[in-house]
């Protein structure tokens, strides 16, 4: 008899990023997919050893907040171990400004969504709606995570973060450089990634403000895809 395999979905932190709505329209998905899921609202569970032993996959939304150090420890050590680890927007890449060891295992983190042009500006947050392209990489054409998706464009928070060449790039988004702007030429950044983290798989999403842009078909296929590539 083959054991059931068990996700472990870990939401909370700042509202705005709807983490109980957000993480709910993906639960179907991982049930179908054949995951037994668990729901957890604080990080306060990654410092469960036997919540972690049985866990093949954590899917997590939580928006800045904070991880205490047995909590991160033992979210670091199950990932190591093999457990998948994924989610999207700041509930994965904004989570836990105080830990920078988290920034290191999840391999980027968000400063800025870039608004719009000044004078289209009108001071609240559809200031940070802009219309942007996503590019699949070279990497990103060949990836089961990626294939066959291709480029699309989303309005949305267009996410600016700080990253490093260890990860695999499976797509990017372009900040131009506008009036106004202190930078001078356009900036790349990664919007979907994986990285290896001992035995572990990471997968990042920066698309994902909101459930209806969860909902559009490119970012749905792609963390879909992405949450089972990860799992163990």
């Amino acid at each position: 008899m083959v054991s059931q395999s068990r996700s472990l979905v870990v939401r909370g932190g700042w509202p705005g990023h709807y983490p109980a709505d957000a993480t709910d329209a993906f639960i179907p998905f991982l049930e179908s997919a054949g995951f037994a899921v668990r729901i957890a609202d604080s990080p306060a569970i990654y410092a469960d050893a036997e919540a972690m032993a049985e866990t093949d996959l954590i899917v997590q939304c939580i928006t800045m907040s904070k991880i205490e150090p047995d909590e991160f420890r033992g979210l670091d050590a199950a990932v190591r171990r093999g457990v998948g680890f994924a989610g999207w927007h700041g509930g994965i890449a904004d989570s836990f400004r105080n830990t920078p060891e988290y920034l290191q295992l999840v391999g980027g983190q968000f400063v800025k969504h870039p608004p719009k042009p000044e004078d289209q500006q009108i001071g609240d947050p559809s200031d940070n709606v802009v219309p942007h392209s996503v590019a699949i990489t070279a990497i990103g054409e060949d990836h089961p995570i990626t294939r066959g998706v291709g480029d699309f464009v989303l309005a949305t928070e267009q996410y600016w973060v700080l990253t490093d060449d260890y990860n695999e790039v499976l797509a990017t988004t372009t900040h131009p450089s506008k009036p106004g702007d202190p930078w001078h030429v356009p900036v790349i950044c990664p919007a979907v990634w994986t990285r290896q983290w001992g035995e572990g798989r990471v997968f990042v999403a920066t698309p994902g403000h909101a459930p209806d842009v969860l909902a559009e078909a490119p970012v749905r296929t792609i963390i879909e895809r992405g949450l089972l590539w990860a799992s163990r």
